[in-house]
């Protein structure tokens, strides 16, 4: 089966099925949520940084993640999607990663607010000069 049969498959068992369906909650983005999921995370808050990703079934989307050092790593905060009734995710993004952000007294960072690119440079990579020959 093909990827073209295989959505038409779950369009149709969705619309037969759909109210059986139970659906997660978007992830809060108020400065209370977001502040408590960081303030157990391992490790300093360097940065938060706001990076869009995709799929099939969601399009575009952005994720807002703690950039932590000591450990140098990332955190899971938000996954932000299009909500019909709501801002776009990289405005709902960005004012949730700033606010975020200027609560922690840590940079915000998003290298693509305008459109998406999964390829933008990231926080940790332009605070690191890139190693010459």
């Amino acid at each position: 089966m093909g990827l073209h049969q295989a959505e038409r498959v779950v369009h149709a068992r969705y619309e037969v099925l759909g109210d059986r369906v139970q659906r997660t909650p978007p992830d809060p983005l108020d400065l209370a949520s977001l502040a408590a999921r960081a303030a157990v995370l391992s490790g300093r808050v360097a940065a938060v940084e706001a990076v869009w990703d995709g799929d099939t079934v969601h399009d575009w989307f952005v994720l807002l993640v703690a950039v932590s050092d000591a450990p140098d790593g990332e955190s899971h905060l938000a996954t932000v999607y299009h909500r019909p009734d709501g801002d776009p995710p990289s405005v709902a993004a960005a004012k949730a990663g700033r606010a975020l952000a200027g609560h922690l007294g840590v940079p915000f960072h998003f290298a693509s607010p305008d459109s998406p690119d999964d390829d933008a440079p990231r926080w940790r990579a332009l605070q690191r000069p890139a190693e010459g020959p």
